[in-house]
């Protein structure tokens, strides 16, 4: 297998059901899903929890997890024990628990080394009535457990509006929630949430879920600023907006349309692509360098629907978009960014 290709990976995505799913993972995006309250499409996933194998091509049927440790290659050989995103889509019918993510610290020392959990969301689309809870206002762990003690989540949490096309950054230490909303999910590598609430409701059993107010007090961010909406302002250029910038990942959304194709170098160690709104398309991979076109001559061109989730290895060269497409792209920093 030579260094670099424009070969893309595309994955099968794996389901998971939660007692807020719904079944629009079925009916938006036409995945063939479970019986019952379908909640999260893990997309592009190397996590044990929720692997997603490659669909077809040279590494069908691989694991992306041994992928990252057999072939470094086509991820530009950066370090790490383990591939660093999660990729999902999530259908939140009804209220997720008012829950908080740790950091790395926190998570390295009380997970069994797990990576902590920065995230962000973007609004797919949201019913009339979908609401975020993002942040709270109580001003130290002392306070903050009083509120739940007495439960005052009215006064204690912070709850706005959404929209279809908002965005939200969830830091570790963020308290929130979500209803009535699709959602394309770009996170690290971790299954670690620690529940405040989960609204006193029943499993299929009749018990409730486990809560962890103890880890959770230990990680809340008592002076994070509160929202007031998820609005994006960030400027399009060439089709692309950049959502967000952080140490774990940045992510852009991509609009294409019949009159607009969008060409996007790959310069990154790899790019996670998802394509989540249009009538389908395309996208041609061609090399550019003159090592990319020793190991793959021939630009390759593949058709996109709605619902399809892939990753452009490192070095692929250029990635040339056509038809009607939104696709949300998301990789890591550049070692010198």
């Amino acid at each position: 297998m030579p260094p670099s290709t424009n070969e893309l990976l595309f994955f099968s995505p794996f389901f998971l059901s939660k007692i807020w799913g719904g079944r629009k993972l079925q009916t938006e995006f036409g995945y063939e899903i479970p019986e019952g309250k379908i909640g999260e499409c893990w997309a592009i996933s190397a996590h044990p929890n929720g692997p997603s194998p490659v669909r077809g091509g040279t590494y069908d049927g691989r694991g992306l997890a041994g992928l990252w440790a057999e072939e470094p290659q086509l991820f530009g050989h950066i370090a790490g024990d383990r591939f660093p995103l999660l990729i999902k889509i999530l259908d939140t019918s009804e209220y997720l628990s008012v829950q908080v993510h740790p950091d790395d610290a926190y998570a390295a020392e009380h997970e069994n080394g797990s990576l902590g959990k920065s995230e962000c969301w973007y609004i797919l689309d949201a019913d009339e009535d979908a609401r975020i809870m993002i942040g709270q206002k109580a001003h130290d762990r002392a306070e903050f457990a009083k509120m739940v003690e007495a439960g005052c989540w009215d006064e204690l949490l912070n709850e706005i509006p959404i929209h279809k096309g908002d965005f939200f950054s969830i830091t570790p230490g963020t308290v929130h929630a979500v209803k009535g909303a699709l959602i394309l999910e770009v996170q690290q590598s971790s299954d670690v949430t620690y529940r405040v609430y989960d609204f006193d409701r029943p499993q299929a059993d009749g018990s409730l879920r486990e809560l962890h107010m103890a880890q959770a007090l230990d990680v809340i961010d008592y002076g994070a600023p509160l929202l007031a909406d998820g609005a994006v302002t960030a400027p399009e250029q060439g089709g692309v907006t950049r959502l967000m910038d952080c140490r774990y990942f940045s992510v852009d959304r991509v609009r294409v349309a019949p009159d607009a194709p969008v060409s996007l170098e790959q310069s990154h160690p790899f790019m996670c692509f998802s394509v989540v709104e249009g009538e389908g398309g395309s996208v041609t991979v061609s090399p550019t360098s003159s090592a990319e076109k020793r190991a793959s001559p021939e630009p390759r061109r593949y058709e996109l629907r709605k619902g399809d989730h892939f990753l452009a290895p490192y070095a692929c060269g250029r990635l040339d978009y056509e038809g009607d497409l939104e696709l949300v792209a998301s990789y890591v920093p550049n070692a010198n960014d």
